[in-house]
């Protein structure tokens, strides 16, 4: 058991030394302000790189790609249709959406739906 001990500590310091040293090298030492803004075609940029975001449609993205995983998690429900009894294929069935329409419920009462500037 103490060499299990011990190889756990040598493995943890040994990865805490190269951590260390990799954060240590990484570091840049000369900061340069011109290679730190942004690069447009040899010019000073005619405007900020940091251009606001719409929270509203990050949101609205974020809700279409969460709805649109749980369509492709619908599809297999029809090929173990044939395989389950139609009982428990139906059960499953409801509480999968229902538990999709409590998700929509919750997003729309939250406010998330709502497109308004």
């Amino acid at each position: 058991m103490s060499i299990m001990k011990c190889f756990a500590m040598i493995t943890f310091i040994l990865t805490l030394i190269i951590m260390m040293l990799t954060s240590f090298l990484s570091k840049k030492m000369i900061i340069d302000r011109e290679k730190s803004s942004p690069f447009e075609c040899g010019f000073d940029p005619k405007s900020s790189a940091r251009m606001p975001f719409s929270l509203q449609f990050f949101l609205i993205a974020m809700i279409f790609l969460i709805f649109d995983v749980e369509i492709t998690l619908l599809l297999p429900l029809v090929i173990t249709m044939k395989i389950t009894s139609i009982l428990s294929f139906s059960l499953i069935t409801i509480i999968f959406i229902l538990i999709l329409l409590i998700g929509l419920y919750h997003e729309w009462n939250q406010g998330a739906l709502n497109w308004a500037l």
